[in-house]
This record gives structure tokens, sequence and C-alpha cells, in this order.
């Protein structure tokens, strides 16, 4: 049985999907071959019928009606080459993964669409569902922008909870941005050692991790909660918890360390380090990544505000 690629756009009302859809439907790699669209969400904008000549489309308007074997009965019905479905921001993504798609309908690629203004509304009432959408993606457009809106999203560190997905801005004339357009430190690299303050931690690993060469060799001075990795034992890795969209979604960042001190502290400890940083590869980054080499390390008391937040 062939393999059908499938090419999922998510996100909310208003996000842009069918709009996006429709610009595939009649310029993109719709227009190539037999194709499926599965509407699971029917908002104001429709589909440009002028566009639809080799594309069926069918719609299910409740969760419980997407079913494995509804697509089976579609696929032996329509023979499509390749499967479009516009997702219904309300369902959750999981269960289209582990129980509806057929084994032969591969994923392809999922596209988040997000209406900028509405961003903080939805990750702040609906953070587990807004979550899922965003970290899942491969392509992430947030739309009608304003350079506040713009500015603010990127003031949220969104590379913490998608370091794979293109990320793009798109103001109110559909003129689009990179999301990371700045490549400039936020640091003073030109300190000895660079001072990382307690509320930076998360800006500074997203720098370090997205950057890794520009910190080699730099001396870093910041506070840590120690970690004894589990999964590779006798690796540290000190590092922060973080709350990345919504206080559902806390993960704990850490890089690997080196010192001969380290064994000393127990997991959950507070120390005050000063490292100088290099670039190695380790299994744990499965590739090149940033490593500390401990200089000196004391404990602290714990900041404040235990948990970054972005």
């Amino acid at each position: 049985m062939a393999d059908i690629p499938v090419y999922l756009v998510a996100g909310f009302l208003d996000g842009g999907k069918t709009n996006f859809i429709n610009g595939i439907l009649e310029d993109g790699f719709a227009r190539q071959d037999r194709t499926l669209l599965i509407c699971c969400e029917e908002g104001e904008e429709e589909y440009e019928s002028r566009a639809l000549d080799n594309v069926t489309v069918v719609t299910v308007e409740a969760e419980e009606d997407l079913k494995c074997s509804r697509l089976k009965a579609w696929e032996k019905q329509y023979k499509p080459k390749q499967v479009l479905i516009e997702y219904n921001g309300m369902w959750q993504m999981e269960r289209l993964y582990r129980e509806v798609l057929p084994a032969n309908w591969v994923l392809y690629q999922i596209m988040t669409f997000v209406q900028a203004s509405t961003f903080e509304m939805y990750a702040k009432n609906m953070g587990q569902l807004m979550m899922e959408k965003i970290t899942n993606a491969d392509l992430l457009v947030f739309n009608r922008c304003t350079e506040e809106l713009k500015a603010a999203l990127r003031s949220r560190n969104l590379r913490m909870v998608n370091r794979r997905a293109d990320i793009y801005l798109e103001d109110n004339d559909g003129n689009s941005e990179d999301y990371n357009n700045d490549d400039t430190c936020p640091f003073d690299l030109s300190q000895d050692p660079v001072e990382i303050p307690d509320e930076d931690f998360g800006v500074w690993y997203v720098d370090v991790m997205d950057h890794p060469d520009r910190w080699s060799g730099k001396q870093v001075h910041m506070k840590l909660v120690m970690c004894h990795s589990k999964k590779y034992p006798g690796i540290h890795c000190p590092g922060r918890f973080a709350m990345v969209c919504c206080e559902n979604d806390i993960q704990f960042l850490g890089l690997i360390a080196r010192g001969d001190t380290l064994d000393q502290y127990e997991n959950r400890d507070w120390l005050e380090v000063t490292a100088r940083m290099a670039v190695e590869d380790h299994k744990a980054y499965q590739g090149k990544g940033p490593v500390m080499e401990i200089l000196s390390a004391a404990p602290c008391e714990k900041p404040g505000q235990e948990v970054v937040t972005f």
C-alpha cells in the first residue's frame, strides 16, 4: 500500500488557516495531483472554488467522527495522492497521531497559524492546546502583527518552545519576516566574566544553544540548580526550571558541565558558578553543544524567583 503524505494545517479560529490553504490550492503543491482536503473547522473564509478541480473536500463536524476507518474509506473512494487537513484548534492533536491516521498516511508537515493579537489570550486560557500546536509545528506563522506584537512575541522567546520550526511574523499587508531577524548577542561579551542575571537565564540559554561558537572560551557567572543526569549516569547538567508558555509547561533547562567539585552537590542544590564555555560533541546533544567547564562553585541562596519566565 503506497504511502500518502499528509499536510496538517493547525491553529485556532481566525488564525489564517483557510487563506493559507487557498494559496496551496491555487498555486501550490495541491495543483499537482489528486488531493483530499479534510475540513475540521469552518470559519468565515471559504475555499476558492476555482481551485478545487482536482481537490475533494470532506467535512468532519465532531472530533469523535474523525476515525481511522472513515479515513480509509475516503482513501478507497477518492484515491488521493496527498491529504490536507484543516484541523480544529479545539481538538487535541495527539489523538490524531495515535488513533486516527492510517499507517500509510505519513505526516509530512505540520503548519500552525496564529492570529498574533489572540496569542496571549489562548496561551493563558488554553495553554495546553496552544502549546501542542506550537511545539509540534514545522512551520509557525503569526499573522496580523503590529510592531508592538512582533516585539512582544520575540520577548516570549518562542525558540524555547520549538527549536525546530521555521517561525515567521506577518503583518496586515502580508509582508513576512523571520522571527530570528537579529543575530546580535543579547549580552555584553566584553565582560569578563559575563554576568548572567537570574531573570535572564532563559534568554542566555537560548542564545548559547543557538550560537554556542560565539560563547566558546567566554567566562560566565550565574546561579544554577544542580542536576545529575539519570539518563546519562556520571553527567552533571546544572540549569534552571523555566515556565516557557504557561504554568503547565515548566521545563528544566540544563547544560553539560564538568568540574571536580560538582559531585559534592545534591540534586536541587543551588550553587553560584563561574565557568568557561566550550563547544563539544556530546551524546546528550546528539551532536555539538555548549559545555560548561566549572572554574569555581559555591553554595548560594536561591533567587527570589526560582522559575525562569519569558
